[in-house]
Order: structure tokens, then sequence, then C-alpha cells
């Protein structure tokens, strides 16, 4: 089922601090829950984490038992013909397991539905917050657990989704047992479904929220200004390297104009030598 209306999630600071909340993107966010699809994927993702490793031997594999450990009639036992046989101990094993793929595959669109599932249902849980962002110099893991003691959500399982990869958020909750941090790019529906809130950075839905326009402003006049210095350090440089290029060139007709003189000079040297020496043996 598809609702129509739009969902909103709550807006917080990288201190903690709630801000007005964020309408969360139509397309991604349209409340479609479809349960089939998100056990699919779950089971999928489980399933793929197995190594498949078990392995036993049968009897053909065991060492020993090469001969028969009695003779056929006379002894009033039963008759065996290997020691290495299931019945005995040490012996092999029947139907055991063997090394194995539990791999399964699950179709591109089918694993995108299951996790844009998986949102719609922790949206109408009001359990998706949006922070402006994780801008961390150096990994802590006191200002995170700070964080979220301010957003309230220090006892819950949390998901922390960072617009591409950041090691300083990541190594700051890796600490933490129930904090799970994730480029938002990587996020599954497994990781989604195990959470109890999920904490989204805005720049990673592309949305950004109701206080940060004015800080953005600031920043883009900021850049303007430094690429507009570094356009005409840029210009500078072109010049001088043009000017040391002209030179150059010049340096190197002059040097091409004076060869073929000093060849043509070598040349009539080296006839006057012949004619005096012709001379000579005359």
């Amino acid at each position: 089922m598809a609702d129509n209306t739009s969902m909103n999630a709550a807006g917080y600071t990288s201190k903690g601090k709630a801000t007005d909340s964020v309408a969360l993107p139509s397309d991604l966010f349209d409340g479609t829950v479809n349960m089939p699809v998100m056990h699919q994927a779950v089971k999928a993702f489980l399933a793929n984490q197995r190594q498949g490793n078990a392995s036993t031997k049968t009897r053909g594999f065991v060492v020993g038992g090469n001969q028969k450990p009695w003779k056929q009639k006379g002894t009033g036992r039963a008759r065996q013909g290997s020691t290495r046989a299931p019945q005995w101990v040490g012996g092999g094993t029947v139907f055991g397991p063997s090394p194995r793929s539990y791999a399964q595959y699950v179709p591109r669109k089918v694993r995108a539905l299951a996790r844009k599932s998986a949102f719609n249902a922790r949206a109408r849980e009001n359990a998706v917050f949006v922070v402006d962002a994780f801008d961390y110099d150096a990994p802590k893991t006191s200002k995170l657990v700070a964080l979220l003691a301010a957003m309230g959500v220090a006892e819950k399982k949390v998901l922390i989704l960072t617009d591409g990869v950041k090691p300083n958020v990541y190594i700051s909750g890796r600490n933490l047992p129930r904090t799970h941090v994730l480029p938002y790019s990587d996020v599954s529906t497994y990781h989604l479904l195990w959470s109890d809130v999920v904490i989204v950075e805005s720049s990673a839905f592309g949305t950004a929220l109701p206080g940060e326009t004015e800080e953005t402003e600031e920043t883009a006049g900021e850049e303007k200004g430094t690429t507009a210095k570094r356009k005409s350090a840029k210009a500078s440089t072109k010049k001088a390297v043009n000017k040391t290029s002209g030179r150059k060139s010049a340096a190197k007709k002059t040097t091409a104009k004076s060869k073929p003189a000093a060849k043509k000079s070598a040349k009539a040297v080296k006839k006057t030598a012949k004619k005096a020496d012709r001379k000579k043996g005359k």
C-alpha cells in the first residue's frame, strides 16, 4: 500500500539541538511497505553471510580399514568388511555436510524495493531523524554518545547513515554495541530492520535543514572569493610562463640562425686548407 501523504523527519544539529522538521524525499518515502520482498531480502542477506565450510569424511576418506577385520564365516560374529564403515567407532559419516555455497541472488529491482519498504517502515514509526552534518576532525566516541543522548536514543539500536565514507564517524561509533555507522549508499534492508532508529546526514538525501541556508550562502561567497584568487594567480603564472617560453623560442631561433653560418665558415676554412696543401705538393 502506498500513501500519497508526504513524510517528515525530526531535524537536529550536529550537537543534538532540535530544529524544524525536514520533508523526506517523496521518491523514496512514499509509504510503500512490501513485507514479502523485505523477507526475501533479509533471508538472502543472512544466507550470504554463511561461509559454508562444514565438512565431514565418508568411509572412503577415513584412514585405515583396508583389511577385513575377521573372516566371513566361523567366528559367530556379524560379518564385517572394514573398521571404517559407518557403524564402527571412528568410521565414516553417511550423508554428512560438505563445503558448499549458500549464496542467494536477489534481483536489483527487488533489492531496491525492499530497501525502500524498510525506509518507509521506519518513517511510519517516526524513527527517522536527520542531522545537518557529521564533520568530525578526529574520532571521538564521547562526542557521538553526547549526540545520541541529546536526541534521546542512547538506549536504542541506532543506525547512522553518512554522506559517503567518513572514517572518523565510523571509528567514533565502532565501540558502541548498539550503534552501527554506514555510508548511505551501502545500507541494506537488514540493517534498516535491525535498527530501532535511523539517523541520516542531510546531505545524503540531497536536502538541507532550514538553518543551513545562511551558512551555505556564506561558504559559497567564500568559495567564490577563493576561486577568483586562484584564477588570478593562474593567469599571472600563465603570463610568466608565456614570457619565459617566448624568450626561449627567441634564443632557439638565434642559435638556429647562427648554426648554418658557423657550418659555412668551417667549410670555407677546410677548403682553404686543402688548397694550401695542394700548392705545397706541387
